[in-house]
This record gives structure tokens, C-alpha cells and sequence, in this order.
């Protein structure tokens, strides 16, 4: 399901051309307040590739997110990305916990992205303790970050969790810069899912960058209205709008737009009618989420 050729067509889209920033965290960079998913390239092809992330980068996003877990979507990025290169913010992600394995999956990931450095390198997904374990053991992973750290190959370093407790330990074990997480409105009411991993990321000062801002449930594989993504996710605007709000509202530099470019339109018409991020009435987003099974809960119910 190509969503391309409207995706940009809507008139009303026509007079973006600039997104807010925040700053991230301590990194001293500021980034828009929408990320690119680089997610939705996947399975779509050079052609969409290219227009999508033109068109991103002249719609004023600066922040682009990738990772090899997504299928062909860093070698589709890779030669489409490169005009925008030196002036974006560009993540990248490894799911390898050990040594070798991270610096093998870094060095493919620079080839295929075209760059000589990644501005954020994350840990992606840490899930159980035993990836905490492997990652800071010997050998682990976290020592192909320092070591590229220091040779200017990733400047920041960061990770994404599904997890509470794991975050929040992950936190506990080392500075780092960043962290992606899912800050949804019915994660965070119907699964006490958020609060505490948002807290502590804020008093340490980190960058915060929300995914899956749009996710409403979890749906079984053959159900997936979208190919990219694994959740059934609010579709309606005035949904939609009470998702973003609910995220940017708080202290998030960013939220990454969901994986289809449908949603990418859809973040960028909220920002486009939204000037200012004014905080949601609670209620009203507690009404709408009322009695909806979260995608993640605390403690996370397998």
C-alpha cells in the first residue's frame, strides 16, 4: 500500500516548510519536533525512498531514524538521504549486545547509509536484563560504542527500550545521552506505562524522543492495515491530534512519526495547525482512551 503520491499532494500541506526544534537533552543539538520513521521505506523501493525523504527534509524535518532491523530501509536511505546528510540529525540503532557483533552492524550501517558518522547511536530495543548483562559485560557491546565514540565514528549515545524496568536500570548503569520510548496516552493510563522511565530521564537531564505516539493495540499479524506496523493505530485527525498533543505537550524533543508516510502527512498537517503545542484536557484524552488494551503495561505482561 504506497501512500506516496498523495501523501504531499494535499494543499494543505503545501505551505509547511518549517517544524519547531527542541533541544535534545544535553547534546547541545537541537532537532525537529517530528522525526523521520525511516521504518516506512522498507519493501517500498528507491523511487519512494527518494521523494519521501526529500519531501521530509523540505517540510522542515531535520531528525532521521533508522536501523537495520528494518529490512532494506538503511540501503534505500543510504543514497537518498545524502544531499540532506550535513545538515540533519541522523540515528541509527544496533540490536547486536556483544562486541563484535555491534561493530560489524555499525560499520555496515555507515556504509549503507553513505556517512562517515552517525550523529546518535542507540541500543535498540533492550528488552531483559540479560541484554543489560551482555551489553556492559565483557565484550559487550557498549565497548564498540565508547571505542567509536572516541573515534568519531557515533558522536551521541542512547537506546530505545520496551520496558520499564530494564530503562530504568539502563539508566542506572551509564550517562547517556538519549533515550527512545514509547510516551502514548494509553500506554501511560491504561498500562502506568511511561510516567516513571519519563521522570527519570528528565531529572538526568536526557534527550527524550517518543515513539509509537499514534499506537492504540495490538493486532495479530493478519490484521496489520499497514505493512510497517506491528499496532493498530489511531486514524481519525481528531485522535491523532489529542496523540501528539498528549506527547509533545511534554518535555520530548521529538516524536517519531509512525511507521507508514500516511502518518508522517499526519504529523506534519498537526504541527502545520498547531503553532503552538498547547497541553490537551486530560479528560478528554482519558475519555478517549478509556477500556483500550495498552500496547506495553508496567510490569510488562508478556
Amino acid at each position: 500500500a504506497l501512500h506516496l503520491p498523495n501523501v504531499f499532494a494535499s494543499p494543505e500541506l503545501s505551505g509547511i516548510k518549517e517544524i519547531p526544534k527542541r533541544m535534545l537533552g544535553k547534546t547541545g543539538e537541537e532537532i525537529s519536533i517530528v522525526g523521520f520513521g525511516g521504518i516506512a521505506l522498507r519493501d517500498n523501493g528507491q523511487a519512494f525512498a527518494n521523494e519521501l525523504i526529500a519531501s521530509a527534509y523540505d517540510k522542515g524535518i531535520t531528525y532521521f531514524d533508522v536501523a537495520p532491523a528494518y529490512g532494506d530501509s538503511q540501503a534505500l536511505m543510504g543514497p537518498a538521504f545524502k544531499p540532506y546528510r550535513k545538515k540533519s540529525f541522523l540515528a541509527c540503532k544496533t540490536g547486536k549486545r556483544d562486541q563484535s557483533g555491534s561493530e560489524a552492524e555499525l560499520h555496515e550501517s555507515l556504509k549503507q547509509l553513505h556517512t562517515d558518522h552517525i550523529d546518535l547511536y542507540q541500543f535498540h530495543a533492550l528488552r531483559t536484563m540479560e541484554d543489560l548483562e551482555k551489553v556492559f559485560g565483557v565484550k559487550g557491546a557498549m565497548e564498540t560504542f565508547i571505542k567509536a565514540r572516541e573515534e568519531g565514528k557515533i558522536r551521541f549515545i542512547g537506546f530505545s527500550a520496551h520496558n520499564e524496568e530494564v530503562a530504568l536500570k539502563a539508566m542506572d548503569m551509564f550517562d547517556f545521552d538519549t533515550i527512545l520510548y514509547p510516551i502514548n496516552s494509553v500506554c501511560w493510563y491504561n498500562g502506568n506505562f511511561g510516567p516513571a522511565v519519563y521522570e527519570t530521564a528528565q531529572k538526568k537531564g536526557m534527550g527524550i524522543m517518543s515513539m509509537k505516539s499514534v499506537a492504540k493495540t495490538r493486532i495479530s499479524n493478519e490484521e496489520r492495515p499497514y505493512p510497517n506496523m506491528w499496532y493498530k493505530p489511531f486514524e481519525e485527525d481528531a485522535e491523532i491530534d489529542k496523540c501528539l498533543r498528549f506527547t509533545l505537550s511534554k518535555n520530548v524533543a521529538s516524536t517519531v512519526h509512525a511507521g507508514d508516510s500516511l502518518f508522517m502527512k499526519k504529523a506534519l498537517q498537526f504541527v502545520h495547525n498547531n503553532k503552538e503545542i498547547v497541553k490537551p484536557d486530560l479528560r478528554e484524552i482519558k475519555g478517549m482512551v478509556k477500556g483500550i488494551q495498552p500496547i506495553f503495561s508496567h510490569p510488562e505482561e508478556k
